[in-house]
């Protein structure tokens, strides 16, 4: 994946609202061989070339003064939304990864202990084969989502 897509998508990430704009994302960029290497042995990545593993920075998040429960993990599913956005506006592929042990994440690649694995943003140019699950095609109707009031 060439650097200006990697930059555009990591400003996309940016520029999305965050409570207070707070701006808690931590994201590496996990690209080089040895990095998606050691990742790879913890979590499998579809052998993608690019791999943003997404942190919130818990010395930056939103005090949870407007509401009770409020997570930072809200801000960061924004902030990789709008990655993730920006990576299929790019023609690039991309894949959410939620489960993962995020605890050997951050001994492998010695976050700070301030800095939490969220997810793992997995990017790169989809085969010519490759085709979505069936599930990824099914959607519910608007009339059993959205209720008028």
């Amino acid at each position: 994946v060439e650097q200006e897509k990697i930059d555009k998508i990591l400003n996309a990430g940016l520029i999305a609202p965050t409570a207070k704009n707070t701006q808690c994302q931590k994201i590496y960029v996990i690209k080089s061989e040895e990095g998606l290497k050691k990742l790879n042995a913890i979590n499998p990545t579809f052998d993608a070339p690019l791999v943003f593993l997404v942190c919130g920075d818990l010395e930056r998040q939103c005090p949870r003064a407007y509401r009770e429960g409020y997570l930072m993990e809200t801000d960061l599913a924004i902030v990789q939304t709008h990655m993730m956005l920006e990576a299929t506006n790019l023609g690039l592929g991309s894949c959410w990864v939620c489960y993962f042990n995020e605890a050997e994440v951050a001994k492998a690649f010695e976050l700070p202990s301030n800095v939490v694995p969220y997810n793992l943003l997995v990017v790169g140019y989809p085969s010519e084969d490759a085709k979505p699950s069936i599930r990824h095609l099914q959607s519910r109707t608007i009339e059993d989502t959205v209720i008028e009031l």
